[in-house]
């Protein structure tokens, strides 16, 4: 397993669940990965409540936790930003960056979503031999996910917590050599 595959793994992970065999495959992509770095993440819950649940209600789940709760919106510009023009100018830089490095998101979903952000970290660690996208991860991504990451305090019984912990930790991970992280 490969850093672009663990990032483009939890992507998915993060998307609106349309395939729970997808799910599991994605879980043990980035379980795995995280395992021969020596990070301990606690993703095994995630995956008993997607073995034990339904499609139906793995997607009432995402739709609870993300949709319906702003603390824990996927969204890195409300995060950072909140409601204002600060985050206008977050989203502009994040289209800019996907167009400067080639990254067609698939997904319709806003560009700082977290999941289409994963992607296009996936993208850049396919593109990249060497580490040229780490200072966009500290600078860019990793406070967000941070703040995201904080905003499930209240949620801790909700399984996609486990899942932006590792989006945190593996972030982290990638860029622990830049000083800013």
């Amino acid at each position: 397993m490969t850093i672009a595959a663990s990032y483009e793994a939890l992507a998915r992970m993060l998307d609106y669940p349309e395939q729970k065999e997808q799910l599991q495959t994605d879980f043990d992509c980035v379980s795995d990965y995280m395992n021969k770095k020596g990070v301990d993440t606690n993703l095994s819950s995630f995956a008993g409540f997607t073995a034990a649940s339904s499609l139906a209600a793995l997607q009432e789940e995402y739709v609870a936790t993300f949709d319906f709760n702003p603390a824990t919106a996927p969204y890195l510009g409300h995060h950072l930003f909140g409601d204002n023009q600060k985050k206008g100018g977050y989203m502009i830089m994040l289209k800019q960056e996907f167009e400067r490095h080639g990254y067609i998101p698939i997904s319709t979903e806003l560009p700082d979503h977290l999941s289409v952000v994963l992607g296009f970290l996936g993208h850049r660690a396919r593109q990249e031999g060497d580490r040229t996208r780490q200072p966009f991860i500290a600078d860019c991504v990793l406070p967000g996910v941070e703040r995201m990451n904080s905003a499930f305090a209240d949620r801790q019984d909700s399984p996609w917590k486990t899942v932006v912990e590792a989006a945190r930790l593996l972030c982290a991970e990638d860029c622990k050599e830049v000083q800013s992280c």
